[in-house]
């Protein structure tokens, strides 16, 4: 394959524009020409509409405003997720973008909290020792001040946003960085017979688009990495169940919560996400233990405000495509995969694909080599968010209906099997690095479902237990006054004049 000169995109969506945008802006001595090419008569799936703290970064580095970014997408804070009804019914937890208290002397935190407990049984609990926990607890946000001078006031946050109104922001952007957008259906994808490389699409006028490299956004149809090339598709719904939804937008109803609420149901479950403008709802379910009409039901009667259109149905296959990037084409989005949104990981993992793509592009031509070093990491990172989801599911206590029953008796990949009785052993918490998320995730699953461990590190019992007691108290301390001075959700974003009518 000859030097990239020009760069084709089909499909457009959260993930086109995301990748249009970053190429554009990233690229831009290459001196490439890029277009886009999407149909306004196909409608997106979407990817949902919560994100994880990466987006912050992408923004950034695309020199996005923050203050008109969350204008133009209708975007309220996210500081993590709360899990409803997941390890018993009535239980709660929270999953926070933080860290749990600070390490000392090499030995996670969490070693010495679970000594304390032990030992002094000891009333905290594992979230005070959370800044993004207590303000969530509170509904109020505040960004993090960085640099600080106390490690206990480091967090992370995302948004939710309405994806539709992202991907025309990105749209703008694009198109004044000088990608060309064509709004055309593709009729044929066009092989060379020698190489087998994709040489040019066929639009429906019969005219013909050629490119040197094709990016797949075509969304579960995979018309190009899929239809085309025939890459092939690894199932893992021997692992995760669910493998259909239904979703639908409502009214807002009160003000927005600072955090993704996850419920689960009978036969799956929920999602509620807040949005300045509307909330978006769904619900992620098993098709052997209801129906799409039963779940469309369900959903429906768990929703407080009137629907703001109907309910639609999707289906899908948890896995991966055995390449992400096969020869010059380099799949995106849901093309590349799916992963159920448990964790609002759909638009993150757009983000590490066009990360990948930036760092290894074929600039100078074709080289296996930087195909089959993407491919690994595109496998590593998958594998590892479908680690940590299958947890959800493996470490439930859960079993009062047949869904709950069969997640019970599923099996788990080797790699988490040995997670799990590591941090059980041993309070250990392994780590296959890179990953998408990092030990006080993992603390997070492992304590919100009570799998507490048998023994702490060994070189917590360096010190007097006394010690260590007044030590946590003060971080406890620490933080519930940070999070008492902080300002409410709405009233941050009222404050900084990010709510426009």
């Amino acid at each position: 394959m000859k030097k990239v000169n020009k760069l084709i995109i089909v499909g457009g969506g959260t993930a086109g524009w995301m990748a249009a945008t970053s190429f554009a802006t990233h690229l831009k001595h290459l001196d490439i020409q890029i277009t886009l090419v999407d149909s306004s008569h196909i409608g997106t799936v979407g990817v949902g509409e919560a994100t994880i703290p990466s987006i912050v970064n992408f923004n950034h580095q695309l020199g996005i405003d923050e203050k008109d970014f969350i204008q133009s997408t209708k975007a309220t804070f996210k500081l993590g997720i709360e899990f409803e009804n997941w390890n018993t019914k009535g239980s709660r937890f929270f999953h926070p973008f933080s860290d749990y208290g600070v390490a000392n002397e090499d030995v996670d935190f969490h070693h010495y909290y679970y000594r304390l407990k032990k030992e002094l049984n000891s009333d905290s609990q594992l979230e005070d020792y959370s800044i993004a926990c207590q303000l969530a607890k509170s509904n109020k946000f505040a960004q993090p001040q960085v640099p600080s001078s106390s490690p206990l006031a480091d967090f992370g946050y995302a948004y939710h946003f309405d994806a539709g109104l992202y991907a025309k922001y990105l749209e703008q952007i694009a198109i004044a960085n000088g990608v060309e957008h064509l709004d055309a259906n593709v009729a044929e994808v066009n092989l060379d017979p020698e190489s087998g490389f994709i040489c040019s699409i066929t639009l429906e006028d019969n005219s013909q688009l050629e490119g040197d490299f094709f990016i797949d956004c075509t969304g579960f149809r995979g018309l190009l990495i899929e239809k085309a090339l025939e890459t092939g598709y690894i199932d893992w719904s021997q692992y995760l169940p669910c493998d259909s939804a239904v979703a639908v937008q409502s009214e807002a109803i009160g003000a927005p919560l600072p955090y993704t609420r996850s419920i689960a149901d009978d036969s799956g479950w929920r999602w509620r996400i807040p949005l300045q403008h509307r909330m978006g709802n769904g619900y992620v379910f098993c098709s052997k233990f209801t129906s799409h009409d039963e779940a469309k039901s369900v959903l429906e009667d768990s929703i407080e405000g009137s629907l703001l259109g109907n309910i639609k149905s999707f289906t899908f296959k948890a896995g991966r495509r055995k390449k992400v990037w096969n020869k010059n084409c380099y799949a995106l989005g849901l093309a590349s995969g799916f992963l159920e949104p448990i964790e609002s990981t759909s638009i993150s993992l757009i983000q590490t694909g066009i990360a990948h793509l930036l760092n290894f592009f074929p600039a100078y031509g074709y080289d296996k080599v930087l195909e089959d070093e993407v491919n690994r990491r595109h496998q590593h990172e998958m594998e590892s968010i479908r680690d940590f989801i299958i947890l959800h599911y493996k470490l439930t206590n859960r079993t009062d209906t047949p869904f709950w029953q069969y997640c019970q008796k599923l099996p788990i990949p080797r790699t988490l099997e040995h997670k799990i009785q590591l941090f059980q052993n041993t309070g250990k918490i392994v780590e296959y690095l890179p990953e998408a998320f990092e030990k006080s995730s993992w603390l997070t699953l492992f304590h919100g479902f009570d799998a507490h461990p048998k023994h702490h590190d060994n070189r917590a019992d360096l010190f007097p237990i006394q010690g260590i007691e007044s030590k946590l108290n003060a971080m406890r301390s620490a933080i519930a006054n940070a999070a008492s001075e902080a300002p409410l959700h709405t009233e941050f974003m009222n404050t900084h004049k990010l709510i426009v009518d």
